[in-house]
């Protein structure tokens, strides 16, 4: 039956997509028919063998150690507020975010992560039948975040056409940065953390090669990143990382306790006039949803409250919910924890525009005006990787 279903899930997001692309006779189906072969591939090999397990067990292991680090340096400076034995979300969560973001910062100094995103990229670029550009652009948006990847390409971006700009930003919002991974993991199980990340890579060439089909010709592809014209010294460099691990973090807890408070506002005021909260009534409206995903239907509106909840808000509010229903099956909570691992949530519409126009304003205003489209297709990526992993769980 959930094979079924599988196919059903499938068959939706295809029939949203195909229905909003704005070139239905471009759509290119060889690249799409491996792209979803090679996620049920990847999504059979990180669920259900040993082989997963294990590259998951190492790459949990790493994210665990490196915040075991940041807690030294925090406990340095916090030690003592906290009672003993609790665990304030601030400082075991979003505080590690400095120092995982300082390590990236280091890796693209000596220039370590650099070589691996143009290598992945290229790789990519070959099996998606899209250009070197966009193929390195979601590479880097894994590792480095949606807003600030955007000044890796910033000599390309004014001279980017609406289509390929559309992509570039549909990678930015279908994937989540690494350094904030780890703040991941202590939230969900870390092998749905991985499992999303991968699929929601080739996830994001697939929505955007049937809604934003194009083809790139070899004078147009161009891999060439923007190097810093002055370089900085290391410790500019770490103290500018340092710092923007910082304002994440702060900029995370500020929306957090925003969103948390105006949620509890509304669902009191809803529960008040209608008997019902307002996180109930999204939960039946993305239900179906949540259902051809995989999640079993008695279960559906409670998933679909939760999946609402990152679309109005964003992942972390999300996770946190989750965390509550602890009566929900494990196959509902792996299905759900895969679709909330990106940032596919109104306020990046917001985050991305802000970032290309600050780069580019002739830019930024175009990311604007499509806004709602990369919601819609990031959207639809995080219900086609939850649909592939809920095949194998």
């Amino acid at each position: 039956m959930k094979y079924l279903i599988a196919v059903l899930g499938l068959l939706v997001v295809f029939a949203l997509s195909f229905v909003a692309s704005n070139n239905k006779r471009g759509i290119r189906y060889r690249p799409l028919i491996i792209m979803i072969i090679l996620q049920l591939i990847l999504a059979f090999i990180l669920l259900n063998t040993v082989v997963g397990t294990a590259l998951i067990q190492g790459f949990s292991d790493i994210f665990k150690n490196l915040l075991d680090y940041a807690a030294e340096g925090i406990n340095f400076v916090f030690g003592g507020i906290a009672n003993e034995g609790q665990a304030p979300f601030f400082l075991n969560v979003l505080l590690p975010i400095i120092f995982i973001s300082a390590l990236i910062g280091i890796l693209q100094y000596i220039k370590v992560l650099p070589i691996i995103i143009r290598l992945i990229g290229l790789v990519l670029s070959k099996i998606n039948g899209m250009g070197k550009l966009e193929s390195y652009n979601a590479v880097a948006s894994a590792i480095l975040g949606q807003s600030e990847v955007f000044i890796s390409v910033k000599k390309q971006i004014g001279a980017l056409p609406k289509h390929r700009l559309y992509t570039l930003c549909a990678s930015a919002m279908s994937t989540v940065s690494m350094s904030i991974v780890g703040a991941y993991m202590t939230m969900i199980d870390p092998r749905y953390v991985v499992t999303a990340l991968v699929l929601n890579l080739f996830g994001g060439f697939i929505i955007a090669s049937i809604l934003n089909p194009y083809k790139v010709t070899p004078e147009e592809d161009s891999l060439e990143v923007q190097e810093e014209s002055e370089k900085q010294s290391f410790f500019e460099m770490l103290g500018e990382y340092i710092m923007d691990g910082f304002k994440v973090a702060i900029t995370v807890a500020a929306m957090l306790i925003g969103f948390v408070a105006l949620i509890a506002m509304i669902n009191g005021i809803f529960n008040g006039i209608f008997g019902i909260t307002f996180q109930e009534l999204l939960g039946y409206v993305f239900a179906p949803f949540a259902f051809v995903m995989g999640v079993p239907w008695n279960e559906a509106v409670e998933a679909g409250s939760i999946m609402a909840t990152k679309m109005v808000s964003n992942e972390f509010v999300a996770m946190l919910e989750l965390g509550k229903h602890t009566a929900m099956s494990a196959r509902a909570v792996g299905i759900v924890s895969v679709f909330l691992v990106s940032f596919a949530n109104f306020s990046s519409i917001g985050i991305i525009a802000g970032a290309v126009k600050g780069l580019h304003e002739k830019q930024g205003n175009v990311v604007a005006r499509f806004g709602l489209k990369l919601l819609y297709g990031a959207t639809l990526v995080s219900v086609l990787s939850a649909t592939i992993a809920g095949v194998f769980l």
